[in-house]
Parts: structure tokens; sequence; C-alpha cells
């Protein structure tokens, strides 16, 4: 996991993105996470992350062997986890799950470039 967010960290200051880079890591760590702990991975099937600079930001992708759609749920409040994509949904612009070539599925999740007003801006 550590690697994919290094790329990604790159990637992002490469595109000139890195305004984008909290929730962009914290969106990958999350989709990650999913991924290991419900898909499938065989050496056949291994988890993939992908990115891509659009015209107004970045989509994420994870893709793994598991046909299974990930689903939000509200955890309960002493759990300690499931919350992943609670977070992913309130990070990204939008979030889906998409078939892929072969085995399994895609969850994506896209962010845009945050458009900073005139008036919003530091006048000092």
């Amino acid at each position: 996991m550590a690697l994919a967010r290094h790329e990604l960290r790159k990637a992002l200051a490469d595109w000139g993105l890195s305004v984008l880079e909290d929730s962009a890591v914290l969106i990958l760590s999350e989709l990650l996470s999913n991924a290991g702990l419900h898909a499938r991975v065989t050496p056949e099937q291994v988890v993939e992350t992908r990115y891509f600079r659009s015209s107004g930001g970045l989509r994420i992708e994870v893709h793994d062997g598991s046909p299974v759609r990930p689903q939000p749920r509200t955890p309960d409040p002493e759990a300690l986890n499931g919350r992943g994509l609670l977070l992913v949904d309130a990070l990204a612009d939008e979030w889906g799950v998409a078939e892929r070539v072969g085995p399994g599925k895609v969850v994506w999740a896209s962010l845009s470039v945050p458009v900073v007003r005139p008036s919003e801006r530091d006048c000092s």
C-alpha cells in the first residue's frame, strides 16, 4: 500500500495536482484496504491501482478479482472499522463500481480541483 500511495503522490506532483493529495491518498488507502479485506487475491489475480488525470482533476481506480461489489454501511459507533466507503463518499466528487476486462471489478473515485473564486483569494 505504501508504494501505491508514493506513486500517487508522485503522479499528483508531476501533474500539478498536489492540492488533491490529502484526499486522494486517503481515498486510495481506503479502496486498497477494502480490496485487501474482501477481494480474492491470488498470484493470477492481484489488486491493481491506476490513476488518470482528467480535465478538472483526478480519477483513482482499484482493480481486484472479486465480483462482490462494495456497499457502504452504517457501522456500530463502537466498531473499529466499516467506515472506509463513508470516507470515500465524503471526500470524492463521485465514486462507483464498474466491470473490468477479466474477473472482478474496478472501484473508482473522482476528485476535482477546487475552484478558487476571486473573492476567496488572499488579498494580502
